[in-house]
């Protein structure tokens, strides 16, 4: 019996104290359409910000990486949110909300130039041309939370020109328009087909049906990531290919050619386990860029022959022709100085180590940014030194709550190296079959180690993905009370391109016998004293 598989990989992002990268696929044994995919890395550029625009300005490079090539034909994206209105981002005002989604798209292109407005704005009565003149040469005009029935009357006078415009929660007689075809402003999924019954060519026609459904979907998950991922998958399908959107597409025939090829015994494999089958047929009912479903498929039926399969596919052949870099931007300075001496590596590596040896663990995770992976309660973190001479590791231990129901332990290990600048550090992890290899900062650690913010650049090459992030730790797991460390947690998050409204809590409410435990002879602390 012939049987296709298809092959989509998820966006990559770490599990706060977890740190686990969504390196997953997804396995499909049907015909199902493949939908975009991405990794969100994170922004931490300041722009200039005038009262009512927005324009980001080219970004400071790290020292390391000071030359910055401006793309030759700028995206222009326009924002237009609501005055006054609302996120449900922790009651985070949309204009905020999206003046930061402007600074972080600078971190996949610094030719995406977006601007702001508050639709206040549209009743002005003498306007500022050059704002005017910015709205109407938007190749993307995205409106958030436009109710007012003056603004809707201007959008629809000065913006018909635009030909991509998408409306969130705002008036229903907003008209949405994507490669200059229109449709109604709460489209969701198939309802495109009753809209452009048979006058349009079919492939247009599911074109605009995925990139709808897909954007839709992604606004609905309410998180920062996702909202900068509805605009990179406009500009992919209608202004120009964004490569991280394009890198994750499956090859075809080619791709199941060479799994077939090279893989056959462990494709066999994991279609006899239960649990490698289970894995497959739960991740065949997630959408492919809905990261919370996908890993829960994932963590939810683990297996030996699930992890060989994708050894095989992408670690060993890379059936899926990908590649992708650790990225350079954003560069997180590491903390400098520690109790008042300056950072060493040894120091440094202390620092990781934290509270093991006075407690059972480093540390616990207390948030992190990713929506997906800050999900799992009882975050540790364990940070030692091995026995050989110089090594270095990283284990996270985090539980989940399978599918099934179950609340199960999992655990990984990572080989930890020195960066060259004290406080940095390599880290690589063989995770469900496929390798990453991270650069990790350490951005702050208050003197009394009852708090730190570690950053993160990272890539899984075989899997074609690339992400960024930072994890929030404590002793306890508990955010700091101090109104003098709040400020400083919040510096730091700022040195990061993070703002606090981007975090989510990590639940350290019920945390029963954790796996912890850390190989015999291993050592701890070496100039630092807990």
């Amino acid at each position: 019996m012939a049987m296709e598989v298809q092959l989509y990989l998820n966006s990559g992002t770490r599990i706060g104290k977890g740190w686990l990268l969504n390196r997953h696929f997804q396995f499909f044994l049907s015909d199902r359409k493949a939908a975009h995919s991405a990794t969100l890395s994170m922004s931490s550029r300041r722009p200039t910000v005038s009262r009512r625009r927005l324009t980001v300005p080219p970004p400071v490079v790290a020292e390391a990486n000071k030359t910055t090539v401006m793309a030759e034909n700028p995206v222009r994206i326009v924002a237009i949110v609501g005055e006054g209105s609302i996120s449900p981002l922790k009651s985070t005002p949309w204009e905020e909300v999206m003046l930061h989604t402007a600074k972080r798209l600078k971190w996949i292109d610094e030719g995406y130039e977006m601007h702001v407005f508050a639709d206040s704005f549209c009743n002005v009565t003498h306007q500022d041309t050059e704002s005017i003149q910015i709205i109407s040469e938007a190749d993307i005009l995205i409106v958030v939370a436009v109710t007012s029935k003056d603004s809707v009357l201007w959008i629809q006078s000065h913006c018909e020109n635009i030909q991509n415009i998408i409306c969130f929660e705002s008036a229903a007689e907003l008209v949405n328009k994507l490669g200059g075809l229109s449709f109604p402003s709460e489209t969701k999924g198939n309802v495109l087909e009753n809209f452009f019954g048979n006058s349009q060519l079919l492939e247009k026609r599911k074109k605009s049906e995925e990139v709808v459904q897909t954007v839709f979907e992604a606004w609905d998950r309410r998180n920062s990531d996702d909202i900068r991922f509805c605009l990179l998958v406009i500009i992919n399908a209608y202004i120009k290919p964004v490569p991280i959107l394009k890198n994750l597409r499956s090859k075809g025939f080619s791709t199941l050619n060479c799994m077939v090829k090279n893989c056959g015994r462990q494709i066999l494999n994991c279609l006899m386990d239960a649990n490698c089958r289970k894995a497959l047929q739960c991740l065949n009912q997630c959408s492919p860029v809905d990261q919370v479903c996908n890993y829960r498929c994932i963590a939810s039926y683990e297996s030996p022959n699930l992890e060989a399969f994708s050894l095989c596919v992408l670690q060993k052949h890379n059936c899926l022709d990908l590649d992708a870099k650790v990225p350079d931007k954003p560069y997180v300075q590491p903390i400098e100085r520690f109790r008042g001496k300056e950072l060493c590596h040894e120091m440094a590596e202390d620092l990781f180590v934290g509270w093991l040896g006075s407690l059972r663990w480093s540390w616990r995770v207390v948030a992190g940014q990713n929506p997906a992976y800050d999900q799992f309660p009882c975050q540790y973190q364990l940070f030692y030194r091995g026995k050989a001479r110089g090594s270095f590791w990283y284990e996270p231990v985090f539980m989940v709550k399978t599918l099934e129901g179950k609340m199960v332990w999992r655990r990984r290990r990572y080989r930890v190296k020195r960066g060259k600048t004290a406080g940095t550090f390599l880290f690589s992890v063989l995770d469900n079959g496929v390798v990453s290899n991270e650069f990790w900062s350490i951005v702050d650690v208050c003197d009394d180690l009852s708090w730190g913010l570690f950053h993160y650049n990272g890539a899984a090459r075989a899997a074609g993905q690339s992400y960024t992030g930072a994890v929030l730790v404590s002793r306890d797991g508990a955010y700091p009370e101090n109104d003098h460390k709040k400020e400083r947690v919040v510096a730091a998050l700022e040195k990061c391109g993070i703002k606090e409204w981007e975090l989510f809590a990590v639940d350290n409410s019920s945390c029963s016998d954790p796996p912890l435990g850390i190989p015999d002879g291993s050592t701890l602390h070496s100039v630092i004293q807990v």
